[in-house]
């Protein structure tokens, strides 16, 4: 495991300092332009000739989208093109809308204020909204309506491409099952921006529900006793984005249940012979072993329009010491409402 999370954090790693490059052709005898990359504060990056500039704006002509206005406040750096940036024809590499999701997990970004966007999978839909600087709101569900969970996180910028998070999940079963419940509270750190980053997480999570104890006598009666059980479990998670071209990203990302050792439990083997008419009680405690669960999802994110995403990807699941791949491909669609 050790290994496929080194080589992840390479890969993302390499990603991140992917050269992407314009070609200039100019007619003999004239200086060619001087060409300029600005970079926003999302991560967009322009490359072009800057045709004017003040205190408020500045005007950059580049070969694929044309003639750009950017608001001055929104710009993070301007620099010079250099030969070490080895320029090629993509000459715009736009920040990624969704970039705060992954597969499962999501990270240190914000949701900015005012956007809502909506993300469907095979499984159910899952609704994001920015309501305030940083601070963001959520529910996701199932196709019917069980689980019903609530998200709410604060992000929390620290530096320069640097960010962290705190977030809580609350769940019900809803109306299949009304007495579950359960709690997770997380934290995230995230190195990046919206074009490239990499994601650690950690939470507890927390479920409790009711169970129903049937006891015979032997008389014929039945007695229900009704008690509550509750269980939990640190979760953590390495995750990560970059983008490989205008429109593709590579996508990956993890959820580890880090559990070991042994553990004791009480089980109930109570039953009624109805050749004698009697009820057996045979109640034993029995060890077992504890398992890790690790599941992981590489995928890519296609992203051809400005307000929608698609990605898909196949996942690895690890437990009880077997490593088995996952059948069926997790597939979603991201869409800005």
């Amino acid at each position: 495991m050790k290994t496929f999370l080194y080589l992840i954090f390479a890969i993302i790693i390499h990603l991140q300092s992917f050269p992407v490059v314009m070609a200039q052709e100019t007619p003999n005898g004239e200086e060619p332009p001087k060409i300029y990359i600005v970079i926003k504060n999302d991560g967009s990056r322009f490359v072009g000739e800057i045709l004017f500039q003040d205190a408020r704006e500045v005007l950059i002509r580049t070969e694929e989208l044309g003639e750009v206005y950017i608001p001055r406040h929104e710009i993070r750096e301007i620099r010079e093109a250099q030969p070490e940036d080895h320029l090629k024809t993509a000459d715009f590499i736009p920040a990624e809308i969704f970039a705060t999701r992954y597969f499962i997990t999501t990270n240190g970004l914000p949701v900015e204020k005012g956007e809502t966007y909506m993300l469907m999978s095979l499984l159910g839909p899952d609704f994001q909204f920015g309501v305030g600087d940083n601070l963001g709101l959520g529910v996701l569900t199932t196709w019917i309506g069980t689980p019903l969970i609530g998200s709410i996180k604060y992000s929390i910028p620290l530096a320069e491409d640097f960010n962290a998070g705190l977030g809580l999940l609350l769940g019900t079963g809803s109306w299949t099952w009304p007495d579950f419940a359960l709690a997770l509270p997380y934290g995230v750190l995230t190195w990046g921006n919206r074009v490239s980053n990499i994601n650690f997480s950690f939470g507890y999570g927390g479920v409790t529900y009711k169970v129903d104890d049937y006891i015979y006598s032997s008389s014929g009666s039945t007695t229900i006793r009704s008690r509550r059980e509750s269980e939990g479990n640190f979760l953590i998670s390495v995750a990560g984005m970059a983008k490989m071209g205008r429109t593709i990203s590579f996508v990956f990302d993890t959820f580890i249940v880090p559990r070991g050792g042994t553990y004791t439990e009480t089980v109930d083997y109570s039953y009624y012979d109805w050749q004698t008419g009697e009820y057996i009680q045979d109640i034993r405690t029995e060890t077992r072993k504890r398992y890790g669960i690790a599941l992981f999802l590489p995928g890519l994110r296609f992203q051809t329009n400005p307000n929608s995403a698609f990605q898909f990807g196949f996942a690895g699941l690890r437990a009880e010491g077997e490593t088995v791949p996952v059948p069926l491909p997790m597939v979603q669609w991201f869409r800005k409402l």
